[in-house]
């Protein structure tokens, strides 16, 4: 398969299922994998502790790779590639068999590009210009990022009367001490961080470590 011949076999689940396993979860774990080789331990040790959404950054070189081989040897996990910032990356994220494509920032190429395909593309957004723009392409969940430093809990409050029908999913600045306030919210649909699986326990291998991670911080969120 080329990168310019994507087929539907790369994404099988439909963008309501995805959605509908992000709201059930709650947690979507920013990983950055420097190597290919820690790929499966670490989603195992993430399905361990009762996530099965990652997201996979493309931050690294091993980032592809990583895709290919969790999607293939722990089908339970949904990947999603993260830091997708060139329509190439986003190519390579499908191909690999990544079920989403979340960007940063919002990038008419990738979306259009995504939309065409059916691919899921959650593009990140921190004004109500920006939130404004991808609800006219037809998107209703979206990343909002950096979250803390564009005005956290209070701008996801504020922003709710106007776009009462988008749900977020904010990144950036969120941890252990203060992912439940956001998850607290009616128009988050789930938290993303890397508090539960950082690049050191990564590079140490630290599975159990970030399965225990896991299960704190799924025994805290607070469901409705």
């Amino acid at each position: 398969m080329t990168l310019h011949s994507v087929s539907m076999e790369c994404y099988t689940k439909s963008m309501t299922d995805i959605f509908s396993q992000m709201e059930e979860t709650g947690l979507v774990p920013v990983i950055q994998i420097d190597s290919a080789e820690d790929a499966v331990p670490l989603a195992k040790a993430l399905l361990a502790g009762g996530v099965d959404i990652a997201e996979v950054t493309f931050r690294t070189e091993a980032a592809e790779e990583s895709i290919r081989r969790i999607t293939s040897e722990c089908p339970k996990m949904t990947v999603f590639a993260g830091t997708v910032l060139t329509l190439e990356q986003a190519k390579k994220a499908l191909s690999a068999g990544a079920e989403a494509i979340v960007s940063p920032g919002y990038d008419d190429q990738i979306v259009d590009w995504c939309m065409k395909k059916n691919a899921t593309v959650i593009p990140g957004v921190s004004t109500a210009s920006e939130v404004q723009h991808a609800v006219k392409k037809g998107l209703s969940v979206l990343k909002f990022f950096p979250a803390e430093a564009c005005g956290g809990t209070k701008f996801l409050n504020a922003i709710r009367g106007p776009f009462a029908k988008v749900r977020f999913m904010p990144t950036g600045g969120i941890s252990e001490e203060n992912f439940t306030a956001y998850a607290k919210l009616k128009n988050v649909i789930a938290v993303s961080g890397s508090w539960l699986c950082t690049k050191e326990n990564i590079r140490l291998k630290e599975w159990d470590t970030i399965t225990e991670a896991c299960k704190k911080s799924q025994r805290e969120f607070p469901r409705s």
